[in-house]
């Protein structure tokens, strides 16, 4: 099994930083581990207990903590929970999860199942997004509302570490640089809390191993077979993913689809919380422009 992290320390210290930053934040929450057929799973829970659920599937080199921001918004009006995802840089089990594989339907199910969770909204970012989308098309009657943020597997995926391969070979400076490329630059002033909750992103950055993943398109007529109410926010500035094909693709398989199209965003897409709460809580999300 090839290791997430570059160095053992690397990933002590990244853990270590993960468990504190989630100690100090301030929205009342829960954690526990819940077995499934490749492993424990990390479930960060917040929100009142008899709202909607609402499950959240972070990108790749990521973990839970990417939704923080965004979940403080959500928690108010559904029972949020949030995903480790195996393989990745949290706390779950270690086990690689190939998003293709039936395995990862399966993840799913017994995530779910383990909850206590029958049907639920799904949100997903980039790797997040494909999961969520592949689950609604595999297991429809659990996905009551889908929400994609720069997701794979609509549009054309672009050679990005082609392009940014020189940048590996300058150590962190060249990680740096890739990052900024992928996320962007960091806009206005954050908080205390906010400020290490990019640090640690920015660390595991640093010292996660890029995992290079060709995710492959789904098909019109799975697009088509959506029949929950969708919501995209695509970025125009996306390195990885081709926003441009991916609207085209969703205007024209899924015209019900909520469509926000954010030409200076870059894969990474912050401050969208309150508009997809607006989404979440519509009466018929179809209906919203």
């Amino acid at each position: 099994m090839t290791p997430i992290f570059r160095t053992r320390d690397a990933e002590r210290l990244a853990l270590a930083r993960y468990r504190d930053l989630l100690d100090e934040w301030p929205v009342p929450h829960s954690h526990c581990m819940v077995p499934s057929g490749i492993g424990e799973t990390f479930v960060l829970s917040c929100g009142p207990s008899d709202r909607p659920p609402l499950v959240l599937l972070h990108g790749a080199q990521a973990n839970a903590a990417s939704w923080l921001a965004d979940a403080a918004t959500w928690a108010r009006h559904f029972r949020v929970h949030i995903l480790d995802m195996p393989g990745q840089p949290g706390l779950s089990a270690p086990s690689r999860l190939v998003p293709t594989s039936h395995a990862a339907l399966c993840w799913l199910d017994d995530v779910m199942d383990g909850l206590g969770v029958v049907n639920a909204s799904f949100a997903g970012i980039s790797l997040g997004g494909w999961m969520a989308l592949s689950y609604a098309v595999s297991r429809p009657g659990r996905v009551a509302q889908l929400v994609l943020i720069s997701p794979a597997g609509i549009g054309r995926q672009r050679a990005f570490l082609l392009k940014a391969w020189p940048c590996l070979m300058l150590g962190q400076w060249g990680l740096r640089r890739i990052r900024r490329m992928v996320i962007g630059p960091v806009a206005g002033t954050l908080s205390p809390f906010h400020a290490k909750l990019a640090s640690l992103m920015e660390y595991i950055g640093l010292h996660a191993r890029i995992q290079p993943i060709v995710l492959p398109r789904f098909s019109d007529a799975a697009l088509g077979s959506l029949a929950m109410p969708v919501m995209a926010v695509l970025g125009g500035k996306d390195v990885l993913l081709d926003s441009a094909h991916t609207r085209v693709r969703l205007e024209r398989c899924v015209p019900h689809a909520c469509i926000h199209w954010r030409p200076e965003a870059f894969h990474f897409i912050t401050r969208e919380a309150e508009t997809i709460q607006a989404f979440l809580l519509a009466p018929d999300a179809r209906g919203m422009p």
